[in-house]
Order: C-alpha cells, then sequence, then structure tokens
C-alpha cells in the first residue's frame, strides 16, 4: 500500500511570480495533501485529462467517501478533491492506486500535460496528439531526475488547430502536418519529426534543470530564469532545425455539443463535477477533463446529450454558464473576502443550483472568472473578464467598483463590450 506524504502547511502568498525561489515549490498532489478552510486538498495529474471509466467511477466514489462529494477540475484538465480529512491520505493513496491513477509515487506531482482535449476524435488537426501524451508520461516516469521538476512546470501538446497551444507551457509541441513537429521552449522553436517530439521534450526538461541551477535562483519553470539564461534545444541534446518562434496564440476553446461521429463535449458548472455527474459520464471508450474546466465523453453521440444536460452539466455553448469560472471562495479558502461560488452563478447572486433555462445571447462573450481575493486563482488564459471581491462586500468588475447586487448587469455588459 502507497503511504501518503504528512500534508504540507498553506505556502504564502507571493504577490507575482519572484525571480529568486528561496522555497521548496509546495503544490499539492495525490500524496502531498494541501491545508484549506474546509478540509485537506489532492491535486491528481492526469496526463492530457485522460480517465478510463474504471478511473471515473473511483474518483466519483473517493469524493463521496472520503471528500465533500465533488470533483473539481483545474485549468490544466487535472482534478481536485476537496473536504478530505486530516487521517484519509493513506485509503485515498491505495484507493488511487487500485485503480492505475498512482503509476508512480516519486513522480505523481510533474505529470502536468496538457493536450488538444478532441484529438483524434472529430477529424480536426494535423496529428493525434494522444499518442505524445503516452509517451511523454512514459519517458516522464522513466526517468529519476525529472522527479526534481516543479509541480508547476508544464508540457503543452497542441495537434496544430491552435486550441492549447497558447496556455503558457514550459514546454510545447505543436503537430505540423508531413510528419512533423514544432518543439517551443523559451521563446526558441525548432522542427523535427513527430516520432522524435516526446523525447525531445523530456530532453529540454532536462535542459530546463541544468540551466536553472546555473542560475541559482530556484526557477520553478522557464519563463523564471533570468536574463542571459535560457534552455538551448541543441545544448540539450535536441539535433533539429531552428525555426522563427513567434508567440503562440490563444485559439478559442472546445465548446459544448458533438464532436465528430462518437463523441461529445461539456462544461462542468462552476468547474466542479457531483459524484453523480461523473457517473453520468458513463458509459464511455474515455473520458477526458479539458483546461477549460468541461469533459470530452469519447464514444458517446448526441443522443446522450439530453442525458448529460438533466443531469446538470453544460451541452450548449449559448448557456450562460458556459465560460464562466471562479476560485474555491468562501468558505473553503480562508483568503477569500467573498463566498463566490454564489455569486457566480449567472444572473441569481448568492443561489448555487442547476443551470436552469438557456438564454441565447447574439454576440461572442469572453469567459469570466470570479476571484476571492488578488491571487486570482485558477483564472482563464488569454482575455477573460475579471470579477474580484473587496473587503467591503462587494465586487471590481474589470476595476470597476461594482455593487453585489449589480453583479449580473456589470457581468454581462463587460463580457460583451470588448
Amino acid at each position: 500500500m502507497l503511504a501518503a506524504m504528512p500534508p504540507t502547511p498553506p505556502p504564502t502568498p507571493d504577490p507575482g511570480e519572484p525571480r529568486i525561489r528561496d522555497r521548496g515549490d509546495a503544490c499539492p498532489g495525490a500524496l502531498r495533501l494541501h491545508s484549506a478552510d474546509d478540509g485537506r486538498l489532492a491535486r491528481l495529474r492526469l496526463p492530457g485529462g485522460n480517465l478510463t471509466s474504471r478511473q471515473v467511477e473511483t474518483l466519483a466514489d473517493a469524493a463521496e467517501s472520503l471528500g465533500d462529494g465533488r470533483l473539481s477540475i483545474t485549468s490544466r484538465g487535472n482534478a481536485e478533491l476537496r473536504g478530505l480529512a486530516d487521517d484519509c491520505g493513506a485509503e485515498l493513496a491505495a484507493l488511487l492506486d487500485g485503480a492505475g491513477l498512482l503509476p508512480s509515487p516519486t513522480h505523481e506531482r510533474v505529470r502536468n500535460i496538457v493536450a488538444s482535449p478532441a484529438s483524434g476524435l472529430d477529424g480536426l488537426g494535423a496529428a493525434d496528439v494522444q499518442l505524445w501524451v503516452h509517451e511523454l508520461d512514459t519517458h516522464l516516469r522513466s526517468a529519476p531526475w525529472a522527479a526534481a521538476l516543479s509541480g508547476r512546470f508544464l508540457f503543452v501538446l497542441d495537434d496544430g488547430r491552435g486550441d492549447v497551444a497558447g496556455l503558457g507551457g514550459d514546454v510545447t509541441l505543436v503537430a505540423v502536418g508531413g510528419g512533423q513537429a514544432e518543439l517551443h521552449v523559451g521563446g526558441r522553436a525548432v522542427r523535427l519529426e513527430s516520432s522524435d517530439a516526446p523525447s525531445a521534450a523530456l530532453a529540454v526538461a532536462g535542459g530546463f534543470l541544468a540551466t536553472a541551477r546555473k542560475a541559482g535562483t530556484g526557477a520553478w519553470r522557464v519563463r523564471e530564469l533570468p536574463e542571459g539564461y535560457a534552455v538551448d534545444p541543441a545544448e540539450s541534446g535536441v539535433t533539429a532545425q531552428p525555426v522563427p518562434a513567434p508567440e503562440l496564440p490563444q485559439g478559442p476553446p472546445l465548446s459544448p455539443g458533438v464532436l465528430g461521429p462518437a463523441a461529445v463535449s461539456v462544461l462542468a458548472p462552476l468547474g466542479r463535477l457531483t459524484a453523480a455527474q461523473l457517473r453520468a459520464l458513463l458509459p464511455a471508450e474515455e473520458v477526458r477533463l479539458t483546461p477549460w474546466r468541461g469533459v470530452v465523453v469519447a464514444g458517446a453521440g448526441a443522443d446522450r446529450l439530453p442525458a448529460l444536460d438533466a443531469a446538470g452539466l453544460i451541452t450548449r455553448p449559448d448557456s450562460p454558464w458556459a465560460g464562466v469560472t471562479a476560485c474555491t471562495g468562501r468558505p473553503g479558502c480562508a483568503k477569500s473576502l467573498a463566498d463566490v461560488r454564489s455569486d457566480a452563478v449567472p444572473g441569481r447572486p448568492g443561489r448555487l443550483g442547476h443551470p436552469g433555462p438557456v438564454e441565447h445571447t447574439a454576440a461572442p462573450v469572453l469567459p469570466v472568472h470570479f476571484s476571492g481575493c488578488e491571487r486570482r486563482c485558477g483564472h482563464p488564459h488569454g482575455a477573460w473578464t475579471d470579477v474580484l471581491a473587496t473587503a467591503g462586500g462587494d465586487y471590481l468588475v474589470d476595476g470597476v467598483p461594482t455593487p453585489r447586487t449589480a453583479l449580473p448587469e456589470a457581468v454581462t455588459a463587460a463580457r460583451t463590450t470588448r
């Protein structure tokens, strides 16, 4: 049986990304639990967001028997269990291990791999990057030195459609067609054979660790390296052709609805799934959690959408719940100034329930994120509407003071006027 690591104390919040890291990475994991006001928190790394049907059942059971009955989806397509008891670590570890969710206790926090969630399912993209996911994860777990990577170090694998390429990866692979890929790291890019892409991604991660040691600043991520220190793919052992490396654009998120002949996409209200909603995803050939706090169900067709809608999942892009996310807020987080999850409910501040009837909107809207404090935990990438709680009980909507009672109108206006 796997033994759980002792919980870590709550880390001191950082005002930003410091250039000097003078403490260890306290990012929570499945074995290293984090202390919160609503109990312990476990974060499970799921490469590519991938889950089998058995693993979905296991997470639903764990949420019910050990946690608060819900599973949170992170902005990296990982999963969190909250409300865990102080002494449940060993039981949780055994449950996860039995379902194949802890293939490496030494590397479980570094398996941060985001991939295009619809890859291989809808006929789009230049290649099926799910193959990269499995190979890169295997390489990571097989390299003892890779355990030294920070729990925040991120690999991003884009199948060429541009949906995840701009999500701020430390190492990003983009399929470009013709059996080739581009590897991006720290403003540099090289083109190489697709078959070499996963091993090259791991190699430059090793190059980052070597560069970070030379810099001596304790950097956790590539962007934290000081000026004059950069990750060179060639010095990392990657033999490939250098190519221009423009900033990778942020593509549109995956919309809820039908994906190709045998897959559907749904969103989780405020990024949380009840145990019943998890089970409503089944049967499935595979379930993939997405970085937009949604789920792709492979092996399901359009006929499954009514049942998923009835379970309280978001099945249409014109739902007022689409693109609405929030941090934990009160009472789960001691730093939060408000119960932001209740206030984030579209059109009904203070009441969290079933999404209700769909409200149609003609104009495209920005994602919106409700934050209980200035850390803005879990906010989206790219452009988004910022709703920040204040000490006085009201909010700032994109910096504009807004009474809590006026939130629905202010948020709607901010999301549609850019």
